[in-house]
């Protein structure tokens, strides 16, 4: 078919107007690639980039500001893969580096304030063990929106005291200085991890939430180290040795029973670290919402996946915690909990603790709790109108001293031995042969239970 004389210059009119596949690709950003730090940093301020630096080692031991590198440009993106950033802790003790202007005096090693900013590939990890000025040292810091950490590898050290975790580590005590992982803080909105990894060496939380908004933490993996307190009474120096001992006040201490005089006792376990995965519930008045953690596994913290502190309601889907202190999954208001697993070796495998907490949903799997010591509490139930399923691939798993208690101040959460608990319309399917107990204050509970099913009076 011929065209017509008319249609023929429309048709190539046409052709000339419309954009190519290869004219749209050579108009594409195009990758600079960088070969040293200094180069590298020119680009940190800037939009509309994609930036690759040189696999490599390469040490931070020199900086301006207390965020001593700083991503602050929009629609970016960074390729780290085969990086490695070796910061010296000795940045963390420089009193002489510009403050921030955000009014929070933290430290730490990367702040992403930029939005639409994706990092991936970093492995980076601090040495030496010179302690920071204050107690909210960190290796990243995000605050910007849609961020994106992906692959990011990060091993912390340079905490004070190291060794002795939470019994001389809790809040902004004199002396005490961590070293963080991962903050997400407001006014960050629609941050993502995935595929992160976070080796805890050291005193403080591994990824932690602070007003954040929308945050998804997903495919992510957390470590930790544990320790028994008989190793520390063993020990013929030190800081514990130089307190003859004694911890920083006495009874419950974040997953650990202290003597009432304060002094450390023989056969408990304790964390060098604290949280895994944590959220606080705000921000200078901003609050942490709408969280999701999504096939993630934190092994040996204080307490795994902790959502409970958020009121808004998160969710917790696939994940896995093991060998953890205090708990592993801290449950809270509203929280919504699918096809996790856990073990209760050393803690309670999951806990609703707060009276205050309504409407949580838990499907928990116990894993091997063999082996352990200092525990025998399998799960933990306070609050109202909770749905929660126990079960387990193999009833060998859950020693028969464990117990799945209701309305009860012990293991994580309640401090108080004289506070009044309460469990009101809970509705449990035990799934395994482990005894429930309902303490005074379990109100309409509709229980379906392998294991026998006890009032307990007090």
């Amino acid at each position: 078919m011929k065209l017509s004389k008319v249609f023929l210059p429309l048709v190539l009119a046409c052709m000339v107007l419309a954009p190519s596949n290869t004219y749209a690709y050579q108009n594409q950003e195009k990758v600079i690639e960088v070969h040293t730090l200094s180069e590298f940093k020119t680009y940190l301020n800037k939009d509309d980039v994609k930036v690759k630096l040189t696999a490599g080692n390469y040490q931070i031991d020199n900086a301006e500001s207390i965020r001593f590198i700083r991503f602050t440009g929009n629609n970016t993106h960074f390729d780290l893969s085969g990086v490695r950033f070796m910061v010296d802790t000795k940045l963390f003790s420089r009193a002489d580096l510009t403050k921030s202007d955000d009014g929070n005096s933290m430290y730490c090693a990367i702040e992403v304030s930029g939005n639409d900013v994706t990092l991936e590939g970093l492995y980076i990890e601090t040495y030496g063990d010179t302690p920071g000025l204050q107690s909210k040292n960190k290796i990243f810091n995000v605050v910007g929106e849609d961020v994106t950490l992906k692959d990011i590898e990060v091993r912390t050290t340079g905490s004070t005291p190291w060794g002795y975790g939470y019994l001389y580590g809790i809040g902004g005590n004199t002396g005490v200085r961590k070293m963080n992982g991962i903050r997400v803080g407001y006014p960050a909105k629609n941050a993502k991890l995935i595929g992160c990894k976070v080796h805890m060496r050291a005193m403080g939380h591994a990824i932690f939430l602070q007003g954040s908004e929308n945050t998804l933490i997903e495919d992510c993996h957390v470590d930790g180290l544990l320790r028994t307190t008989d190793a520390i009474l063993a020990e013929t120096s030190g800081y514990a040795f130089d307190k003859d001992f004694y911890a920083g006040k006495g009874g419950y201490v974040e997953g650990t029973m202290i003597g009432d005089d304060a002094k450390i006792l023989p056969g408990e376990i304790i964390s060098l670290s604290e949280d895994g995965i944590r959220m606080y519930p705000e921000y200078n008045g901003h609050k942490t919402i709408n969280t999701t953690v999504k096939n993630c596994t934190v092994t040996q913290m204080r307490r795994g996946i902790c959502t409970g502190l958020s009121t808004s309601g998160d969710k917790i889907i696939n994940c896995v915690v093991r060998d953890c202190v205090a708990t592993g999954f801290n449950v809270g208001n509203a929280d919504t909990v699918i096809n996790c697993s856990a073990d209760a070796k050393y803690a309670e495998a999951f806990c609703i603790p707060y009276t205050n907490a309504k409407n949580a949903y838990v499907e928990m799997n116990i894993l091997d709790s063999r082996g352990g010591m200092a525990n025998d509490l399998l799960a933990k139930i306070n609050g109202t109108g909770h749905n929660v399923i126990i079960k387990t691939s193999d009833p060998n798993f859950i020693p028969e001293k464990m117990a799945i208690k209701l309305s009860v101040w012990e293991g994580y959460g309640n401090f108080n031995k004289k506070a009044t608990m309460h469990a009101t319309a809970i509705k449990l399917e035990n799934q395994t042969k482990t005894k429930v107990l309902l303490y005074p204050g379990t109100e309409n509970p509709e229980i379906e239970s392998k294991g026998e099913v006890l009032e307990v009076k007090k």
